[in-house]
Formats: C-alpha cells, structure tokens, sequence
C-alpha cells in the first residue's frame, strides 16, 4: 500500500497524531541516467505533493520547469551541493515565447525553496530571455547560479501594490542588461553579480526595479560582490523602469555592505529609462568598498547610517508575518 494511503488509514484508525498534510509530503529524485524516480524534473514536480523535496542528480536538464502555485513548500536541490553539477538550461527568447514562456524556471509557488543548482537561458544578445521568473512568496534560492544576458531574473508579484519575497543567498547572479527586475521585494546577500564584458562603453544596467510606491522596499543587494571584467565604468547599477508606463512604479534599490568593482560608472550609475529619470525612482548606497565606490559625484546618493537601520535584510522580508529566512 502506498505510504500515503497507511497514512491514512492510520490517521482514521486515531494512531497518528501529525497532520494528514505533512505526511503527504514526498521525496523524489530526479536522473536524467534513470536511476531516480523520474527522468525529468517537470515529471517529479508534477507528482510531487505540498512539502515535496525533489533532489536532483548531476547533470544537464533541458527544457522549462514550471512549478505551480498548488505545489508550495516545495523544495528543488541538486544531489551533490555544488551548484554547476546541475544545470537546468533553455535558449528561448521573450519575443516569441513571452516572458512565462522564455524562463528557464517559472516558480510560482511560495514558500519553496530552490538550492544547489544553476537555472540559466542561453539564448544571448536579441531579445529578453529569463533564467528564472519568481512569481511567489516568501520564496528562498540558496546557493544557485542564475546566468543569462537580458533580464535573467525576474521578480514579479502582479501589478499595484501586491508584493512578493524572495531572499537569494550565497549565490551566482550574471547577465548585461537588466539582468535583475520586478517589483517584489528582494534581497540578494553574499553573492556574486557579473556583468558579462560585451566590450562597449555602454556595458550594460544590473538592475531595473518597478517597485510600487506604496511599497517601502524593493531591491536589497547586501553583503556582496559586483564584478566585472569589463572596462572601467562603463556598467550602471541601474534605471529606472515604470513598468507599463505606470507612473506609480517608483522603483526602490539599495547597494549596501557591498564590493564594487572599477566597471561601476561614476557618473551616471544610476540611468534613465523610457523617457523616466533616474531621479523619479529611489536609488541609494550604503557603505560599499572597492574601485566602484562613488568619488563624489553627485548622481550616486549615499543613504544615512540613521536611515539605513530601517533598510536591513529583516526589513525588507518581514512584511506582515515576520518572515526572516536571513542567514
């Protein structure tokens, strides 16, 4: 008899005394030499339970995973805890696939967890293309690689003022442009962000945020390391992106604690976008180190110590529930 229906049997019988839901949960293991439970990981999301944890072999994956609103709890690890031993890979474009379409992984469901692996698309120079839409709560990436070119995460909790999670730590994060977007409310803590080298003086914009105005937080990189081998300042922090035009995507990021590299414009870290100034959204520093601190040009606002108490890793998650994955 299958372990979920001794389950329940037993929870009738009164034997147990642990809810039905936590027993349900299931463990799969996904190989592509068939030697785990399924041969893809899409096949073990979709009989995986609320809770399931899915440990994936090394290897190369391809194709989307899509892991639904329905599946929270979820947890998706790469077997061995090394990162690049497990790449889950696509080369699709957002001009045909649209962004739901072209992303690597499209996780919708909260409180997952997604850990020991590279999620990344391939498809390069053209058109937008995500390694990973995060599209729910209280979501946790730790230790994985996000690589694309344009727009390889997305942090997308719908428009107006509904805002998600997700806290990525001790993690790989590269693209050119864009590469990091959306309107949740983000922290990005003891990780590594590249901006490829495509050889330009305009070498591309880290982040784009479309935070809500009503919202406090958006993007918090913390505790970090920004790199590039890509000539002196020729990358921005950012721009400014109004979502939709809309004028109230007041995007909100915060560099703070972090390592910046000599590739950090000085003038002009912070950009325009679609007709919107910089100065519109709400762009900031804090205490950063290395060749790409601000040598005191006007358009790289500093935040106060006073300030920045109220813009920890904490503060940017907790939301109503008190939420503090914060390692």
């Amino acid at each position: 008899m299958p372990r979920t229906a001794v389950a329940a049997v037993l929870l009738t019988a009164g034997l147990l005394a642990v809810p039905e839901s936590a027993l349900a949960a299931t463990s799969f293991t996904v190989a592509t030499d068939g030697s785990g439970n399924y041969t893809t990981i899409q096949a073990a999301v979709a009989a995986s339970s609320t809770g399931g944890v899915i440990t994936i072999k090394a290897g190369t994956y391809y194709g989307q995973v899509q892991i639904p609103a329905s599946k929270s709890g979820i947890t998706l690890q790469g077997a061995t805890g090394t990162s690049g031993d497990v790449i889950i890979t696509g080369s699709v474009p957002q001009s045909t696939a649209g962004p739901t379409g072209s992303a690597t992984v499209y996780n919708l469901a909260p409180n997952s967890t997604i850990k020991g692996l590279t999620m990344q698309n391939t498809y390069g120079a053209g058109s937008q293309a995500l390694a990973l839409y995060a599209a729910g709560d209280r979501q946790v990436y730790r230790n994985v690689q996000m690589k694309g070119y344009q727009d390889t995460f997305l942090s997308w909790g719908g428009t107006g003022s509904s805002q998600i999670r997700q806290y990525v730590y001790k993690s790989y994060i590269s693209g050119v442009t864009d590469f990091i977007y959306g309107n949740g409310a983000v922290v990005i803590d003891s990780t590594t962000i590249e901006s490829l080298n495509i050889g330009s003086s305009n070498n591309g914009y880290i982040t784009a945020a479309a935070t809500d105005d009503s919202n406090p937080y958006g993007f918090l990189i913390t505790r970090s390391t920004v790199k590039s081998a890509a000539a002196s300042q020729t990358v921005a922090l950012g721009r400014c992106w109004h979502a939709g035009n809309a004028a109230d995507a007041i995007g909100q990021v915060l560099v703070r604690d972090s390592t910046l590299g000599g590739h950090i414009r000085q003038s002009g870290a912070w950009q325009d976008m679609s007709g919107w100034s910089w100065r519109t959204c709400r762009f900031n520093e804090y205490n950063n180190t290395g060749a790409g601190v601000t040598n005191g040009t006007s358009d790289r606002p500093q935040m106060s110590a006073s300030t920045a108490a109220n813009y920890t890793a904490q503060k940017y998650l907790a939301g109503s529930d008190g939420w503090n994955p914060v390692q």
